[in-house]
């Protein structure tokens, strides 16, 4: 096992019977080759009537049962450093999160200004996501992305100026023309900051249906060197003082992102905005994808729920296994075939099997092992 643990103190009961808010903002100001969420770089004049809309949508799940005040906040994309400070603040307002809640925001580095770092610093935002993918420029112009000089440093400079210490940098490795030397400069650089992230996310480059890179196939990446570049990036982590806590997640001790972890271990969490899914009261839902739709049903008083399964049973168990065999937690060694740990994919930690690093690069099909229990429930 990894003796670096990003959970620390973590109270893991705690974070997985907690409730989130997941807040999906759709607007960017270009679109990465690979990106099939929905975004949208056309519509930044409906920003202002978007977050009322969204407050709306808040305001009436708060008359729900199981609305609970969040102890997650997290603000998605899209570019959520696209809103300015006031609508940022209407949004935490509607949601009235508990006084000890963490709340991310998604940033570009080119959009992080001082300004609005220091203004959602007194709102009680606590955790940045920098969206940076790789520090090499002719990486990022493989991913369709623009790349802008010193953008990153200044970003860095606002989180510090309002007093923001727990920031996560995103990476995206595989991409066309990247070399295995480019990666570790890459991550190298990001560790060696005078202050480093508390938390990194490392992710393999994956090819969406209908995006760009779909119908580039000379930029699709190539499995065995996503493989080298994980085992890489899992080596110069531990050395920096970095534990894994999901497979592409990992945090200095005490760091890991209490929100993503309340979703892989089964938490509840409501999403609001185009697009957003939601798991509370027994079911997953998902919002009208077309920002479109999901503001002409939110104004005329409906829901944007566009559809709904219930969650019962086996079926439910499974998924709650899946999600949370992704984790350093792990699954309980009951519901796994025995075969793991002689083919090397999972060790013992207790009762619980947890992946190996072999066992990371291939989870599909270690997924494919584990059996959840009838009826008897795992929450």
């Amino acid at each position: 096992m990894d003796e670096i643990s990003a959970l620390g103190e973590i109270d893991l009961k705690a974070v997985a019977g907690g409730f989130g808010l997941y807040v999906h903002i759709p607007f960017c100001t270009t679109r990465c080759d690979y990106c099939a969420f929905a975004t949208w770089t056309d519509r930044e004049n409906m920003i202002d009537d978007y977050v009322k809309l969204l407050c709306s949508e808040i305001y009436r799940a708060r008359r729900e049962e199981y609305w609970r005040n969040p102890e997650t906040v997290f603000l998605g994309g899209g570019t959520p450093s696209l809103l300015n400070v006031d609508q940022v603040e209407m949004i935490l307002e509607a949601a009235q999160p508990s006084s000890s809640a963490e709340i991310t925001i998604e940033c570009n580095p080119e959009s992080t200004t001082s300004h609005f770092v220091r203004g959602i610093a007194r709102l009680g935002v606590n955790r940045i996501s920098l969206g940076v993918q790789s520090r090499k420029e002719h990486v990022l112009h493989g991913l369709g992305r623009t790349s802008h000089d010193g953008a990153l440093e200044r970003a860095l400079d606002a989180l510090c100026s309002a007093g923001i210490a727990n920031y996560n940098v995103d990476l995206i490795y595989g991409g066309a023309g990247e070399s295995t030397q480019d990666f570790v400069e890459s991550l190298v650089e990001v560790l060696s900051f005078e202050r480093p992230p508390t938390h990194i996310s490392a992710y393999a480059l994956t090819v969406e249906a209908g995006t760009p890179l779909a119908k580039s196939q000379d930029r699709h990446p190539d499995d065995d060197l996503q493989a080298e570049r994980y085992e890489i990036a899992q080596t110069l982590l531990h050395e920096y003082g970095y534990g894994w806590y999901e497979i592409s997640n990992w945090a200095q001790q005490g760091f890991a992102c209490r929100h993503n972890l309340s979703c892989w271990l089964g938490g509840e969490y409501l999403g609001v905005g185009c697009a957003a899914h939601s798991h509370v009261a027994g079911e997953r839902s998902a919002n009208a994808f077309s920002i479109d739709r999901y503001m002409e049903l939110i104004g005329q008083g409906k829901s944007a729920r566009a559809k709904c399964e219930r969650l019962i049973g086996r079926e439910h168990n499974q998924e709650l296994l899946e999600l949370a065999l992704r984790t350093v937690v792990g699954v309980p060694i009951s519901c796994i075939d025995e075969s793991v740990f002689n083919d090397g994919l999972m060790e013992r930690a207790g009762e619980q099997a947890v992946l190996t690093l072999r066992g990371r690069l291939l989870a599909n099909e270690v997924a494919m092992r584990i059996e959840a229990p009838l009826e008897e429930s795992l929450r």
